[in-house]
């Protein structure tokens, strides 16, 4: 494999080109290693954190109205040059082109809210608080600050995270994943293009040896961090024990209460997007449907069936699929496993995706989309987050039941539940145990100017991602008291408490 396949680094605004250690990136419909990828080293990385220092004094003091205007030029790139960024996001992930697409519009969104920085970054002030004392409220950027993000979405997460974070004055350091690094480094590059003065955003590619940098530099004062719960839980337990300010968004298990008064046509077609979109590979995707009463389960079962007859698989340049291929062979292999470990643990698969032929791309990490039913709670199928195209039918006897279920499973995400009953929705939705809740919406996830963040092991840290959550990660809050004492007026010395 010939040089110019190699993917570098960002650093200081230059293409670094550190390929001592790489690592094969696939093009997973057709299963071909097309590229490498450098593996930063722990010098590359100290390098990225030295520029980022650098460029930090200048930058938080350049005033938030300019550093908004880097953002608007940047959405504008960003909308010019979506074909482009789709095209990589296809390439490697798989992403189907119309999902690509609403992905970057999603991670555009995170941009336009940093675009209202000035107003965002407005502090609190009080005349008078006491005697010609004045007190006020600043909110100043942290620093350093780092980002390490999944597969699923090399796009959207990323922004998430790094427009917030430089526009409230931080330079950043992103260490997006190598399994796909090709669309962020590209966006990264749109944003040098921007006007962001260089080293305000440097990339680096790798594995654990540069995330474990980032965790242990004391010059990085805050992480960011969305993936599995198991690394959630590492990023966290070691970036605090570092001293630095954590945010870690984990795994999922999101469940959707089908009632009985459900719109089952609307609750069907709703279900499909949700579950096998992007293949299954979304942390809010919804992947069991808790069906209330045996009439809402074969009603539910039934045009589930039908409707997946006309689903298509294949690869990310051609629009009429649905969605394309898992992201690795060893996913598509645990994926699998999962729907015949449902299957041996005493599950039917009423529709089943193992090994479907994708004609042109037999060589394809292509998993077809299933459904289950019988589902129980001891399944591993069920237990663990599978992240496929794979949707589990459980069946139950009363709402109080399905909440039950939701309520006792150890991550907290994303919810839903259909029906048309209002005070059954109202009662779930104060009720349930889970940070994103959706009435008739099945991937509730929030725009960009609130918040998102799961509850229980979905979440480790106090502030969830982008939104209000998000400027207040980034920034740190200064409290100024101050007082100009008249002319000519002495006080004495006063040893009580101020009041």
């Amino acid at each position: 494999m010939n040089e110019v396949n190699v993917i570098g680094h960002l650093i200081n605004g230059e293409m670094v080109n550190d390929d001592v250690r790489t690592q094969a990136v696939f093009n997973p419909a057709t299963g071909i290693a097309e590229k490498k990828v450098a593996l930063a080293s722990k010098q590359t990385v100290e390098q990225a954190i030295s520029a980022a220092q650098a460029a930090f004094p200048a930058w938080r003091n350049t005033p938030a109205i300019k550093r908004a205007r880097v953002m608007f030029r940047f959405k504008e790139l960003l909308e010019q040059n979506a074909d482009t960024i789709c095209r990589l996001i296809g390439e490697e992930h798989g992403k189907i082109s119309h999902d690509a697409a609403g992905e970057l519009q999603r991670g555009i969104e995170n941009v336009e809210y940093a675009c209202g920085a000035p107003e965002l970054l407005k502090g609190e002030h009080s005349k008078n608080v006491g005697p010609n004392i004045d007190c006020w409220s600043e909110f100043q950027p942290l620093g350093v600050v780092a980002g390490i993000t999944p597969f699923n979405f090399p796009a959207m997460v990323p922004m998430w995270m790094f427009p917030l974070a430089i526009v409230c004055g931080n330079c950043f350091i992103l260490k997006p994943s190598e399994r796909d690094p090709s669309s962020t480094l590209y966006i990264a590059q749109l944003l040098k293009e921007a006007g962001l003065p260089d080293g305000v955003m440097n990339v680096v590619n790798g594995d654990k040896e540069a995330v474990d940098v980032l965790l242990s530099d004391e010059r990085i004062k805050a992480v960011s961090f969305v993936g599995s719960t198991p690394i959630a839980e590492y990023i966290y337990a070691t970036a605090n024990a570092n001293g630095k300010r954590c945010q870690a968004l984990g795994g999922a298990k999101n469940h959707a209460i089908i009632m009985p008064d459900a719109d089952m046509e609307n609750a069907v077609n709703q279900l499909l997007g949700a579950a096998f979109g992007s293949s299954g590979e979304r942390c809010m995707a919804l992947s069991v449907a808790v069906a209330v009463g045996d009439e809402a389960a074969d009603a539910l079962v039934e045009k589930m069936t039908v409707a997946m007859k006309n689903l298509s698989v294949g690869a990310h340049d051609n629009a009429s699929n649905d969605f394309g291929p898992v992201i690795t062979q060893a996913h598509k292999d645990k994926v699998e496993g999962y729907i015949t470990s449902a299957q041996t643990q005493g599950a039917k698969i009423v529709v089943d995706g193992r090994q479907p032929q994708v004609k042109g791309y037999e060589n394809g990490f292509f998993v077809g989309a299933t459904l289950i039913d019988g589902v129980t709670p001891e399944m591993d199928s069920y237990v663990a987050e599978i992240f496929g195209p794979v949707l589990q039918v459980m069946r139950v006897k009363t709402m109080q039941e399905a909440m039950q279920l939701i309520n006792d499973h150890e991550y907290g995400n994303g919810t839903c539940i259909f029906t048309r009953d209002g005070e059954a929705a109202r009662y779930f939705s104060d009720n349930i145990q889970v940070g994103m809740v959706g009435i008739n919406v099945p991937l509730p996830v929030p725009v960009a100017y609130h918040s998102f963040g799961g509850w229980k092991r979905s979440l480790f840290g106090d502030l969830h991602a982008y939104g209000p959550d998000g400027v207040r990660f980034y920034t740190k809050r200064k409290t100024i008291t101050q007082r100009w004492p008249s002319s000519g007026v002495r006080e004495g010395a006063s040893f009580a408490f101020p009041s």
